[in-house]
C-alpha cells in the first residue's frame, strides 16, 4: 500500500477492539431508539436515520485515536469534529468531497445487523467489518454508498485538519468545547 497522498485512503482492519465494538453499537442502538430529535431530513430516508454531531463518546474516540492516526498517515494533525449516524434500510450516501474541516477523516463500523454495505472510494468498493475503518482524504477522494439493504449501520466518521495547513484554524471546528454540537 502507497502513502494516503498517493491513494487518497487507507484501509485499517481492527480499528476498533471487540469490546470497543460492542460498547459503541450497543451505544449506538440505544441512542438510536431513544432518539426523538436528530433524524436525516433526507426523504430518501425516511426521516429514519438517527445522526449526531459532537456526541461526546464519539468526540472521546476521535481525541484517543489521534495519535494511531498520525501515525498511520505520517501527518501531525488537529481534530476538528466526530459525526455519526445509524443508518437504516434503504439509506443511501451519495457521492461527495468533503469540506474543508474534513482534510483527513476516518469512518469506521460501529457494528450492524451483518449486511455487508461497503464504501466507495472513488471508483473501488471497499468492504469494512464492524471494528474496521478508512481513512482518507475527504475534500479529495469522491466516497459514498450504494442503497442499504440491511435493517441497521452504525458508522462514526472521526475528521482532522493538518497541524502545519492552510486550515488548521478550523481545529474543533468552532466549538469551544469537546462533546457539543
Amino acid at each position: 500500500m502507497g502513502t494516503i497522498e498517493n491513494e487518497n485512503y487507507i484501509h485499517i482492519k481492527d480499528f476498533l477492539t471487540e469490546h470497543e465494538v460492542r460498547l459503541f453499537s450497543t451505544y449506538c442502538e440505544i441512542k438510536h431508539r431513544s432518539n426523538i430529535k436528530n433524524f436525516d431530513p433526507n426523504p430518501v430516508s425516511h426521516n429514519r436515520d438517527t445522526f449526531f454531531y459532537g456526541d461526546p463518546i464519539m468526540d472521546s474516540l476521535l481525541l484517543s485515536k489521534q495519535k494511531f492516526i498520525e501515525d498511520q498517515s505520517g501527518k501531525k494533525l488537529l481534530p476538528t469534529y466526530s459525526y455519526w449516524r445509524m443508518y437504516t434500510k434503504y439509506a443511501v450516501l451519495d457521492k461527495h468531497i468533503d469540506r474543508p474541516s474534513c482534510e483527513l477523516s476516518v469512518t469506521t463500523n460501529l457494528g450492524s445487523c451483518g449486511v455487508d454495505w461497503p464504501i466507495l472510494m472513488g471508483d473501488k468498493k471497499v468492504d469494512i467489518l464492524p471494528g474496521d475503518a478508512v481513512i482518507y482524504l475527504g475534500p479529495k477522494i469522491k466516497h459514498g454508498r450504494d442503497e442499504f439493504l440491511g435493517d441497521w449501520a452504525a458508522q462514526c466518521f472521526l475528521h482532522y485538519v493538518y497541524a502545519d495547513g492552510p486550515n488548521a484554524h478550523l481545529h474543533m471546528d468552532g466549538r469551544p468545547f469537546w462533546g457539543i454540537s
